[in-house]
C-alpha cells in the first residue's frame, strides 16, 4: 500500500453556492470513480478556489457525500492576473496499491484546459 495524491479541478459558469456544491461533488466523485477508492481510502483532501469563488466552502460538498470523517481544508489560490476565472481544485491523499503511473488525475468542465496533458 502506498500514499498517492490525485489532482483534479473543475470550473462553474458564476460564484454561486449550488453551483460550487454540484460541481465539487461531481469532482470528487469522479476521482473516487476513476481510481476506484472507497472513502476509508482517502486519507485527506485540500481543496482550493479561485480568489472570485467565496459563496461557499467546497468542503462542505465533500461532507455531504459522506467525508465527515475526513480531515478536509480549503484555501484560496494566489490572485495570479492571467489565471483561469471560477476554479475549484482538489488534491487528495489516498492510500493505494496502483503504482503513480495510474493515477487518474481529473478535470472537469472548463478546467480542462489547466491540465490537457493529463485531464481524462
Amino acid at each position: 500500500m502506498a500514499v498517492r495524491a490525485i489532482r483534479g479541478a473543475t470550473q462553474v459558469d458564476a460564484d454561486d453556492r449550488e453551483q460550487v456544491l454540484e460541481a465539487t461533488r461531481e469532482l470528487v466523485s469522479t476521482v473516487m470513480e476513476r481510481n476506484h477508492l472507497d472513502r476509508d481510502d482517502v486519507i485527506s483532501i485540500l481543496f482550493t478556489a479561485t480568489p472570485d469563488l467565496v459563496s461557499e466552502f467546497p468542503a462542505l460538498a465533500a461532507r455531504e457525500l459522506g467525508f465527515g470523517d475526513v480531515p478536509l481544508m480549503c484555501a484560496s489560490e494566489i490572485d495570479v492576473a492571467h489565471a483561469l476565472p471560477r476554479v475549484l481544485r482538489l488534491m487528495a491523499h489516498v492510500e493505494t496499491t496502483k503504482p503513480r503511473s495510474e493515477i487518474q488525475h481529473v478535470y472537469l468542465r472548463g478546467a480542462v484546459a489547466l491540465r490537457k496533458d493529463i485531464a481524462q
